[in-house]
Formats: structure tokens, C-alpha cells, sequence
């Protein structure tokens, strides 16, 4: 599932732009214990456990805490372009995400590539995505909310917001969602750092244990073993990884790759 351009770059301090409301902004709230809300949901995301109950957890405590919300998902990016949603609190916010990425159009495509807040009063009014916004309204959603997911350099994606009412997302809902969503961000790159090294680190002793495997049974040095590896891999267009792995789980590389290779 892809988005509808590359990441762009520069102009965000305007109106809209990144880590700023958006354009239908007319300033000046501050909610009551916002700053103990945030500090209990910071709390709460560092205590999990992997990337995927952070993300959950995310997406679980933005209902309660921004205002107008009635659904919430979680929209990752992989590489400049790909797209698709990784966390969500009712199947209704899947399927809107998902018109989204059919059409190549909406608020959520908007945050993440254009790098902006976008809020919508109601999308059967706005023009601004007709093939999304009709989609949007056959699933019953009228108000969205979304917000740009990025820590520096790193554009991690964007949380979505929705409501199946019109004008239920205010200023109110704009600034509480941009300092959640500012705190999200930075517990969701730690968690990404974390699953990232985990597999890493699963994937070394993985090909570690392959080559310990060919050593022993072709005689060959740590250097010819990871050849062996690298040629299957080559030889069959899959990843290195996959290939030590099926060897350390069945002992088997492949019929013409049973052989060692010439010492080089």
C-alpha cells in the first residue's frame, strides 16, 4: 500500500506545517492537567514491552485524551513512500485509512508527506479529496483529525483522528493532539530503536549459527562459510537472514548449494 508521493521537505514553520496546528487554528487554548496527562502516558508507553503494544497503547490513550475523538489509527511509513496502518482502535479506522491509501488522497496521506496538521469539520463538505472524501462518508466518518508522527530526521508517520460527527475536532483538540502526538513520537522511535536492535541482534546469531553448521560439517573457515551463505542467497533471491535461518531450523541449504566452496 503506497502514498501519493515522496516526502517533501522544508516550509514548516507556516500555518499547518510541521509540529504547528493546522490552518482552521484561531489559537489561545489550555486545557485543565494536560501536563499530568501527558506525563502519566509517558509513563505508560515507556513501560511497554515491544513496538507493536507501544503503538497499541498509543492509539488506545488518544480516544480519552483528545478531544472529538471517536477513533484513532496509526498510519507507519517504510522508506519514502510506503504506507499502511500498524494500530487502531476500531476496524472503522482501518477502513478509512485504507480509502486513503486505494485513492492516494486524504488528511492522513497530506500529514505524512506534506509534513502538517490537517483537520477537517466535516468531509462531506471539504473539497479538498473527492474520491477519499466520498469513500469516507459511505463508512459513516465526517470529522478528522491528523497529525504528522516525526522526531528529528525521522518521519515516523501520522496518528488519525475520527469522528463520525461534523465540527467535533477544535482548537482544543489541536493543541492537546500536537503535544500527545509530540510525546507518541518520541516513545515510538525509541521502541522502533528497540525492535530494530532485537532484530538485529536475533538476525547475527542467526547467521552465526549457520555458519557454525557449515564449519563443522564442509570443514571451511568462519569466511567461506558466510560465501556459502551469501551465494545461496544470490542463487535463490532470498535474504541471507532467511537462508540461515531454514539452515539452522532444517539443516538444509540446497541442492546445489551442498558443496563448499573453492578456498578463495
Amino acid at each position: 500500500m503506497t502514498g501519493s508521493g515522496d516526502v517533501g521537505t522544508g516550509g514548516h514553520s507556516h500555518p499547518g506545517g510541521q509540529g504547528q496546528p493546522s490552518v482552521s487554528y484561531t489559537g489561545g487554548v489550555k486545557p485543565e492537567h494536560l501536563a499530568q496527562t501527558l506525563s502519566e502516558l509517558a509513563r505508560t508507553l515507556q513501560l511497554e514491552e515491544s513496538l507493536d503494544d507501544t503503538l497499541t497503547s498509543i492509539v488506545a490513550a488518544a480516544v480519552p485524551t483528545i478531544p472529538g475523538t471517536a477513533f484513532a489509527g496509526l498510519t507507519v511509513v517504510q522508506g519514502k513512500r510506503s504506507v499502511w496502518t500498524r494500530a487502531a482502535t476500531h476496524e472503522l479506522a482501518r477502513r478509512v485509512d485504507q480509502a486513503q491509501y486505494d485513492t492516494g488522497q486524504g488528511p492522513c496521506l497530506d500529514a505524512v508527506f506534506e509534513h502538517r496538521t490537517v483537520r477537517v469539520a466535516d468531509l462531506t463538505r471539504d473539497t479538498r479529496w473527492p474520491d477519499f472524501a466520498g469513500r469516507a462518508a459511505e463508512l459513516g466518518v465526517r470529522g478528522m483529525l491528523s497529525f504528522q508522527l516525526y522526531v528529528e530526521h525521522d518521519n515516523l508517520g501520522a496518528l488519525n483522528l475520527y469522528s463520525p460527527e461534523a465540527g467535533t475536532f477544535d482548537d482544543e483538540s489541536e493543541q492537546v493532539g500536537l503535544l500527545f502526538a509530540a510525546h507518541a513520537a518520541v516513545a515510538m522511535a525509541g521502541a522502533r530503536r528497540e525492535y530494530d536492535l532485537g532484530q538485529a541482534i536475533g538476525t547475527r546469531d542467526l547467521i552465526g549459527q549457520a555458519k557454525g553448521i557449515l564449519m563443522e560439517r564442509y570443514r571451511l573457515t568462519a569466511d567461506q562459510a558466510f560465501v556459502l551463505l551469501v551465494r545461496t542467497s544470490q542463487h535463490t533471491n532470498v535474504k541471507v537472514s532467511e537462508v540461515a535461518r531454514i539452515l539452522a531450523e532444517t539443516g538444509e541449504l540446497g541442492p546445489e548449494q551442498r558443496r563448499a566452496p573453492a578456498p578463495e
